[in-house]
Parts: C-alpha cells; sequence; structure tokens
C-alpha cells in the first residue's frame, strides 16, 4: 500500500475534522459509544458498508467521496482556501474549474503542436518517397 494513501478510518477522521464535528457528536449520531467510535477512526474494528454508508451521511459526503478522500485533495484545497460545504457532491476538497480549464488549455496546446508535428513528419515523408 502507498505510504501517502489515508486508511479509511483517517478518512474519516480528516473529514470530522473538516466538518468541524467532535468524536463524541459522532458518536452519539453513530449510536455509539466514544470508545467504540475511537476505534473506527484508529481502524480497530471491521466496518460495514451500512455503517460506513452512515458515517459518509453524517459528515454529508457520498461513500465514493469518502473512500476517494486524500491528503494530496485536502493540501489542494487548504492552499487555495477552496470551501463548499453548501453540497454533498461539492466536497471540500474538490479542484476549482479554473485549474482543470488551465490543464485543458496545455493539453490542447500540446495536441496542436503535435499535429502540427505529424504534418511535417507526413511532407518529408512524402518527399523522400516521390524521390
Amino acid at each position: 500500500m502507498n505510504e501517502k494513501t489515508l486508511q479509511v478510518g483517517a478518512k474519516i477522521k480528516k473529514m470530522r475534522d473538516l466538518r468541524g464535528l467532535t468524536q463524541t457528536e459522532m458518536a452519539e449520531k453513530l449510536n455509539l459509544s466514544l470508545n467504540a467510535y475511537g476505534k473506527v477512526e484508529r481502524e480497530e474494528t471491521e466496518l460495514s458498508l451500512s455503517r460506513l454508508q452512515e458515517i459518509a451521511n453524517i459528515l454529508q459526503i457520498t461513500m465514493h467521496d469518502l473512500l476517494d478522500f486524500d491528503d494530496k485533495k485536502l493540501n489542494f484545497t487548504q492552499n487555495h482556501n477552496y470551501h463548499d460545504t453548501s453540497s454533498s457532491t461539492n466536497i471540500a476538497y474538490q479542484e476549482t474549474k479554473s485549474d482543470f480549464e488551465n490543464e485543458r488549455k496545455q493539453y490542447e496546446a500540446r495536441i496542436t503542436d503535435l499535429k502540427q508535428e505529424n504534418e511535417r513528419l507526413h511532407a518529408l515523408l512524402e518527399k523522400s518517397l516521390t524521390k
């Protein structure tokens, strides 16, 4: 396993912190003791899919967003001060539209360069074949 990949318990803790919830609040919402909830974040207990879904619901995100969460996305958010807590689908760590737009423009420029290079090589090939 990649060292930089967060485990599920760590992801839950990070999202809980981002949402401003305490372990006590999470435990109460899940009808667990504080000790039992602590084991969830420390990964000392197995989580069923239904429990994972319940946790995601409390954190106002999808289960996929919870499982896909990582520090790289979190650091991106913190560095760009981008937080959207108004929608469960727009979780706080999503990249902004402008970053996608910049990346798209870079790819389009590279495609244009490659097309020009392709045309140049075709012309050279045709020239060498006609001799």
